[in-house]
């Protein structure tokens, strides 16, 4: 009976101990709140997050939503015939939870309908602006906001416009994050944000840690809108994995289940559009015959996002390599942009000789077309030529860089007014881009990449006038000429 004793005893204590030092729990939040437009009407089925879990509101406008105080945020994804909420045309579609919120946190929202119809809208898209100064910060002010503030003037005419800035907004300085703002609120129209690898927070112990900065800033890190018929979807990829400056591309778990939640409530066969910082996939390796591919510079589990596509006219809109790159891999179409900064605002190409500049897309109700829109130039820039002599590798050739060129192209030449046939596609060094970028004193790791819109033909000797023909996969015709 003694030795039955001292066991109980002992087992009644330890409990006591594992009870009491046992890792703390969540506390368990329930966010609720109403949907409502100016008139204070009810809005019906708009979706509601946590970032964990989804729910819609009901024919009140109502919603509730079980959480817990692990999360940072309760939000919309904004539905189609309503404007963007917005702070300084930075979007805010948000409500921050309290740390200290404990039973329940109440988040009323509401939304304007919007002045012009959503079916036919356009999206821009900002890659790396990357600023982490003034001087860059007036760059961006001078050179990308008057050119996008123009071009939006123009697309306003048809349907409404959204921006997109996919990620590296500022360059590993948070202070200017506010010279941002005031570039996006001097564009005119809403901006969303994704988060960047020189956006993130570094020498944190974990992935988590490293979005403060950002979710201070401008909110979530994953989160949706609509406009007319199109999803729009931002993530999260870049995964710091130690201190210092390392990461991958790489999709949370987290993120997996709540897309799945959300991309349950779109069509099939709707557009769809996902930005993430960081490609899904590049074709670096292949072009400049690697063994393996630059871990961050793709997305590792990018299969898993390409499968949960599957059911829509789906688009990637990505960024980060400072090279303009469109590809398609298992029924979805990555554009992976050039950026807007350049070659870090010291020259006006990027290292494949793309000219600084944006994307833009329009979308009309399932209809989706695009082109690049390079900064100071018309709409229809949209290749160069170079002479005989500008290539090593074919010197007595002309060379046409092509830089939103796909497989659907179709690029011809004409020598003096005579049709000489197809071009040949061939991988090498832009010739801007070697004269701007190799050798560079500021930046002595900036160089020229080689890439593959790049096409080429020999003209015969005396040859006076070339003309090359681009003819995107829309039947839009290119043209420019060089006298040789």
């Amino acid at each position: 009976m003694k030795l039955r004793s001292a066991f109980l005893l002992f087992f009644t204590v330890l409990g006591f101990f594992l009870v009491s030092f046992q890792p703390e729990r969540s506390i368990h939040v329930i966010l609720n709140g109403s949907v409502v437009d100016q008139q204070n009407k009810a809005i019906k089925g708009v979706m509601v997050t946590d970032g964990t879990n989804c729910v819609f509101t009901d024919a009140k406008g109502k919603y509730r939503l079980e959480s817990t105080n692990e999360a940072d945020f309760v939000y919309l994804t904004v539905p189609s015939g309503y404007e963007i909420p917005a702070d300084d045309h930075v979007a805010k579609f948000y409500k921050a939870i309290p740390k200290d919120a404990k039973g329940s946190f109440t988040a009323n929202f509401r939304l304007t309908k919007l002045k012009q119809d959503d079916h036919r809208h356009y999206t821009i898209v900002w890659a790396d602006s990357q600023i982490n100064n003034q001087e860059h910060a007036d760059k961006l002010q001078q050179q990308v906001v008057t050119d996008t503030r123009a071009h939006v003037a123009e697309l306003l005419k048809k349907g409404p416009v959204t921006g997109i800035a996919a990620g590296d907004i500022s360059w590993d300085q948070p202070n200017i994050i506010a010279e941002y703002k005031k570039a996006v609120h001097n564009t005119g129209i809403p901006f969303f944000q994704v988060l960047g690898n020189h956006d993130m927070d570094i020498n944190t112990r974990s992935d988590e840690k490293s979005d403060q900065t950002f979710k201070k800033s401008f909110g979530p890190s994953w989160y949706s809108f609509n406009r007319g018929n199109a999803h729009y979807v931002v993530l999260d990829n870049v995964f710091y994995y130690s201190n210092s400056y390392n990461y991958i591309g790489y999709i949370t778990e987290k993120q997996f289940k709540w897309l799945a939640q959300d991309l349950a409530a779109v069509k099939a066969g709707s557009p769809v559009f996902v930005s993430m910082h960081i490609s899904a996939y590049t074709n670096e390796k292949t072009r400049e015959q690697k063994k393996e591919d630059n871990p961050g510079n793709i997305t590792f589990n990018r299969k898993y996002l390409y499968e949960m596509l599957k059911p829509y006219q789906a688009h990637l809109l990505t960024g980060h390599t400072h090279y303009n790159e469109n590809r398609m891999e298992d029924g979805v179409y990555e554009h992976i942009h050039a950026a807007v900064c350049s070659a870090w605002w010291t020259a006006p190409v990027c290292e494949d000789g793309t000219p600084g500049g944006y994307g833009v897309y329009e979308i009309d109700g399932n209809k989706v077309s695009w082109y690049y829109k390079s900064i100071g130039y018309a709409k229809d820039f949209q290749m160069k030529i170079y002479g005989p002599g500008t290539s090593k590798l074919r010197p007595q050739a002309i060379t046409a860089n092509i830089w939103n060129w796909d497989p659907q192209w179709t690029v011809r030449w004409y020598q003096d007014g005579k049709a000489m046939g197809s071009m040949q596609q061939t991988t090498d060094y832009d010739a801007d881009a070697v004269k701007y970028l190799n050798g560079s004193v500021k930046y002595t790791w900036m160089k020229a990449r080689l890439t593959d819109h790049l096409f080429t033909a020999t003209p015969s000797s005396g040859a006076k006038i070339i003309k090359v023909e681009a003819i995107d996969r829309f039947g839009t015709a290119y043209t420019e000429e060089i006298k040789l």
